[in-house]
């Protein structure tokens, strides 16, 4: 550490930028949770529903960053914008909930995705071979995969930031032309009209889906939606927020893009560009995705796919048995390009939290390669510890919870820099203020208060994490006044 760099070197264009956030984006997600999504919704004219209200929040939240972006062109992004918004305490408390949970939970989440889907191709890296147990707790050879990952891609951009964009790049676009092969390949080989038609005969029907204790036979649970009365309408509310912590999940980690704002260039401009057109592009295959899936599939078959591995499914019925190595394959390279883009950008909010003294000091240096190599050390360590859970499921639903509450408050900070502060430049102004923003506003709020009632522990959870930052902050500030004071 002799050897540092004093400031972050401006080296990734409009490409590299796009790429970054299309591939945060893009991990196990669309492969997976359309069962789940299927099972709240109970039909195919609401799953794609689900799929494009998704979309137009996360398009709506991109195009609104982008005035913030422009702002404040720096590393930190999000953290950034809160700080200024409203107050450091608001700043922290999202760098908080994003080192405790945010981006080290997502880490850990697509880290076990990707060891899930590596037991495809060797048996022997499954979770049910136990390589090591201590009695309180078992330790599986497809959670030392996932922590090898880890470890290995943060090693990989402690090396500097081109090496970690190579990758990114790369990876990126194999698996944007991988998925788009297999949406091709399903409307060309896998889809049968009489598939096709059955789902969306009755395409608006809204419910549940459930087994019967005797086999296989569907129960349809709930009233359609035209015969709605007041507490359906309100439990219709909470399937839709319960469905939608998978597709929300899924096209997560687009913000990615604005903390590594120091090292793109023209920041004022490509960021901006490249959260619009990254989250566009996820957004068309994630939909067509899922159309595909509805003309390949019986609804029963996407609703009940073994362990919600509709993508395996669907892949068997266009490729045969061949399939599911073809989907392991693309879940591997698509999760490992996602983690890339995940740990490159994540260390660079607390290398911003540090320079303000609410981090560990030593994140606050960059290593001779130009990138805050301590931050990603640490960011390592916690996510590692998260892939021990081993439990895809509940790291997706803290995660959700959290990470509206910040993009709510974000985007409300626009409103709130309006008029605070009128005199900053903004090269780029929020597409469609204020009607789109408060639009998505009201919908992430609604959605947040759904989960507080319809997935209580996960959501009470994330909440607490973000409440014990409050008594943490003023820990920090109270070491930061005893340091300043020492020097």
């Amino acid at each position: 550490m002799s050897q540092s760099a004093s400031n972050f070197k401006p080296t990734l264009g409009l490409l590299d930028a796009t790429m970054v956030v299309a591939g945060s984006m893009i991990g196990s997600g669309i492969f997976i949770v359309a069962s789940d999504i299927t099972r709240n919704v109970g039909s195919a004219g609401w799953l794609i529903f689900v799929w494009l209200l998704t979309g137009f929040m996360t398009l709506t939240a991109a195009l609104s960053y982008g005035e913030l972006s422009a702002m404040y062109p720096k590393a930190g992004g999000q953290y950034v914008y809160l700080k200024e918004a409203y107050n450091p305490l608001i700043g922290f408390l999202y760098g908080w909930s994003f080192f405790a949970v945010i981006q080290t939970g997502t880490i850990a989440a697509v880290g076990v995705a990707f060891s899930k889907f590596a037991a495809y191709i060797f048996p022997s890296l499954s979770e049910k071979n136990i390589v090591l147990d201590l009695n309180y707790i078992q330790i599986s050879a497809a959670q030392l995969v996932s922590i090898i990952l880890v470890v290995l891609l943060t090693y990989i951009n402690t090396r500097g930031v081109k090496e970690g964009k190579l990758i990114q790049t790369t990876f990126t676009l194999a698996k944007l032309l991988a998925l788009f092969g297999l949406i091709v390949f399903g409307f060309l080989l896998g889809a049968k009209a009489g598939i096709w038609d059955a789902n969306w005969a009755d395409a608006w029907s809204f419910g549940k889906l459930e087994r019967t204790q005797g086999g296989d036979d569907l129960v349809f649970v709930g009233e359609t939606i035209q015969k709605t009365s007041y507490p359906t309408l309100f439990a219709i509310i909470g399937a839709l927020a319960a469905a939608m912590v998978g597709s929300i999940f899924s096209s997560d980690a687009w913000n990615n893009v604005t903390f590594i704002a120091g090292e793109i260039k023209r920041p004022e401009r490509n960021i901006g560009l490249s959260l619009f057109l990254g989250t566009l592009i996820v957004t068309i295959i994630y939909v067509s995705a899922n159309l595909m899936y509805t003309a390949v599939l019986p609804l029963n078959e996407i609703a009940f796919a073994e362990n919600d591995r509709v993508a395996v499914a669907a892949s068997q019925n266009i490729f045969g048995e061949a399939g599911t190595i073809v989907i392991a394959i693309m879940i591997m390279v698509s999760t490992f390009g996602c983690n890339n883009g995940l740990i490159l950008s994540g260390a660079r909010v607390y290398y911003t939290m540090a320079k303000d003294g609410l981090f560990f000091r030593k994140a606050a240096n960059l290593n001779r390669n130009g990138v805050p190599e301590r931050g990603l050390w640490i960011q390592c360590l916690w996510a590692c510890i998260l892939c021990l859970s081993g439990k895809y499921g509940d790291l997706l639903d803290y995660v959700v919870f959290v990470v509206l509450i910040f993009y709510i408050l974000t985007i409300a900070g626009i409103f709130r820099l309006r008029k605070m502060r009128p005199e900053i430049p903004r090269p780029y102004k929020a597409f469609g203020y204020p009607v789109l923003p408060a639009i998505y506003i009201f919908l992430a709020t609604a959605m947040c208060i759904a989960l507080l009632f319809f997935k209580p522990k996960f959501a009470s959870f994330g909440l607490v994490i973000v409440l014990v930052g409050i008594p943490v902050y003023y820990m920090a500030v109270a070491g930061k006044k005893h340091i300043d004071k020492s020097i």
